[in-house]
């Protein structure tokens, strides 16, 4: 990346991107790692994209994580009706989409529309981003439905920027820059096309034949790596190589795992195979395992670097924060 060390040195432990620091990010096209080239993206493969998120995550845990979450809205491209991806993605030069993963709203069927309401939290990127995506409960006749399973029915959908209401509300002891506030929408009206359904793909690129579980594990696992590995190059200014062998064998581990499994599933998605209950929850397993190492490592080595990384503004203190502000993402602890 060209502006590798301009992003270095631009913004490490802001807590806001500014205009250049987006301008900068925009320039890589790091939001768009996952867009077939076809709409002007990188259309990088898994591991590649695993890689630049790493190398993300370790200049800064806001950059990596915003990039992670944002251009990985950005990857529901596969998942919408080509006409509307292309008037999102070739409208615009630099489509920013953005969200919430939870069920905290609804959408009122009104024949080939439906009206969206309600507040979603946790949308990373809020004020940089163009489009929010959100899933919501679907309501028909003005009865919820169901599945056969008891569980609510439900789609994700994506809405521009001016149809939501940013809230204020994230005020965190890390990863400041991410921007994840809450956003709430009031009787926006929808066509059906811009609904989307997880899984359901209808891009051809091997990116997209990966179920949505293993994505979302590995794209956030590897930040975690990212930013210990930022952690290490840190204390090692602090501390003797021989203190830190132990922990840099742990984060060399857990790159390992994660690039061993990368490669299987860049195998399996060639062959057009399909992804088994085992192998997602092997795969989600072992990651788990992985950020619970990761996160010993942090606890360990933070007493052992003396009052310097008590500064709040001590490089060290802030990837702490940043890192243990991520292990509050539900992913790898529910």
């Amino acid at each position: 990346m060209s502006n590798l060390a301009k992003l270095r040195k631009q913004d490490f432990g802001k807590s806001v991107f500014d205009a250049e620091t987006l301008n900068l990010i925009a320039e890589e096209q790091l939001w768009k790692i996952w867009v077939p080239k076809t709409y002007d993206g990188l259309e990088l493969a898994l591991t590649e994209g695993l890689k630049t998120l790493q190398q993300l995550a370790s200049i800064d845990g806001s950059l990596g994580w915003t990039v992670t979450l944002c251009s990985g809205a950005n990857y529901f491209i596969g998942n919408l009706l080509p006409t509307t991806a292309s008037t999102i993605f070739k409208a615009s030069a630099n489509p920013i989409l953005g969200g919430s993963g939870g069920l905290f709203g609804t959408a009122h069927k009104e024949g080939d529309h439906y009206r969206l309401n309600g507040t979603w939290k946790y949308a990373t990127g809020a004020p940089y981003l163009t489009h929010f995506t959100l899933n919501a409960k679907i309501i028909e006749n003005g009865k919820e439905t169901f599945n056969e399973d008891g569980s609510p029915v439900f789609k994700s959908f994506v809405i521009p920027r001016e149809a939501v209401h940013i809230i204020d509300d994230w005020h965190t002891m890390g990863l400041q820059a991410t921007a994840t506030q809450s956003f709430a929408v009031t009787d926006h009206v929808v066509h059906q096309d811009f609904s989307f359904v997880y899984n359901e793909f209808y891009l051809p690129q091997d990116i997209f034949k990966i179920n949505f579980r293993i994505f979302a594990d590995l794209t956030l696992w590897v930040n975690y790596i990212g930013m210990a590995q930022h952690y290490l190059a840190e204390a090692s200014k602090l501390l003797e190589q021989k203190t830190l062998e132990q922990s840099h064998k742990i984060t060399t581990e857990a790159t390992n795992q994660l690039f061993n499994y990368a490669q299987q599933i860049e195998t399996i998605t060639a062959d057009n195979a399909v992804f088994t209950a085992v192998q997602i929850e092997e795969l989600h397993t072992t990651a788990a395992a992985s950020v619970k190492k990761l996160s010993q490592l942090f606890i360990e080595l933070h007493p052992r670097l003396g009052i310097k990384a008590a500064s709040s503004q001590h490089p060290l203190n802030l990837i702490f924060r940043d890192y243990f502000t991520a292990t509050q993402h539900h992913i790898f602890t529910r």
